[in-house]
């Protein structure tokens, strides 16, 4: 598979069997949150690292030769995907350099820290600390590990799309947080490929949709952004990124929710299920709950995507 080419399903089987010994196969469990269909809750808050990016970080690690391994990797991140590319790094024993803006949650740049993975803290936002990560990584020779725009990393975030297809083989829809569009787009790609008839909802903030309108706009474009729960989706878009054409093609809705929608959803997770998830997981089951009326008598699933928030934020976004 070559950096141009989008991951197909067969690439995201080698990507599961790849990565197996390292990751768990995380729950798919029913929710009593919704009478009217059945709600079905993807579990990747309980993914190590407290989040699916270690799949695609892992894979990605795993197919480097030799030669690449020994130089060590550069990524960018505001915590999620670093912490998956930091953990990738120590099992694989391959050095981690990670770049990460400023104002990045503390309590993700310790577990960064922590895995052994060295940080260099820039004073420019998420797609702009992407863009010099990945400048740094061709003057030195290293692999650029993508958060989203690498074949490798897609088709590890798709295997969470092949393990919902042995837990529930027949659902009618799927609801997905969408930042840079490397878990849409792999799961979706996993997902229509066994089930043409499954439905893929992608959900934004209402103050962070930079690929919900770059899709509207037909092309990548600076998106205004206001601040949101869901860290972990928001920031702008790499130009040529492989993901845009695919969430285009992929994503059969579009979800926006307000920052109350979110909040309300982290809440409930808490108050029914005794989870604590992250805003981004928040925006996921958001969307589902604003699309209820549609929903009734299928078989759903949300994809929880992360659990990592700062205590005193996740207080105040449940208050």
């Amino acid at each position: 598979m070559s950096s141009e080419v989008f991951p197909s399903p067969d690439d995201i089987d080698r990507a599961a069997t790849r990565i197996a010994p390292h990751i768990r196969t995380t729950p798919l469990e029913r929710s009593s949150l919704r009478d009217e269909f059945e709600l079905q809750l993807k579990c990747e808050h309980l993914q190590r690292t407290g989040s699916f990016k270690l799949r695609g970080a892992l894979n990605r690690l795993l197919t480097l030769d030799d030669e690449q391994a020994s130089r060590g990797v550069v990524a960018a991140s505001s915590g999620n995907h670093g912490q998956g590319v930091a953990l990738a790094a120590k099992i694989t024993g391959v050095s981690a350099t990670i770049y990460v803006p400023e104002g990045a949650s503390l309590m993700k740049l310790k577990a960064i820290e922590a895995l052994g993975a060295r940080l260099v803290k820039v004073p420019v936002g998420g797609l702009e600390s992407e863009l010099l990560a990945r400048q740094a990584a061709e003057s030195s020779g290293q692999v650029f590990v993508s958060p989203y725009n690498d074949p490798w990393v897609i088709a590890g975030q798709g295997t969470i799309g092949k393990e919902l297809t042995v837990q529930h083989p027949n659902l009618d829809a799927v609801f997905v947080s969408v930042g840079g569009g490397g878990l849409i787009s792999g799961v979706a790609t996993y997902l229509k490929a066994h089930n043409p008839h499954i439905r893929i909802y992608g959900c934004w903030p209402q103050n962070s949709p930079a690929m919900h309108a770059c899709i509207q706009a037909g092309h990548i474009h600076d998106v205004a952004e206001q601040p949101t729960l869901s860290d972990g989706t928001a920031g702008g878009i790499e130009p040529g990124t492989i993901t845009f054409e695919a969430c285009s093609r992929l994503i059969d809705e579009h979800v926006l929710v307000s920052e109350e929608q979110i909040g309300n959803a982290m809440g409930l997770l808490a108050q029914h299920e005794r989870w604590i998830v992250e805003g981004a997981a928040g925006v996921a089951l958001a969307g589902c709950l604003q699309n209820s009326k549609k929903l009734t008598n299928q078989a759903v699933a949300v994809v929880l995507c992360g659990r990592n928030i700062d205590q005193d934020r996740y207080l105040q976004a449940i208050a």
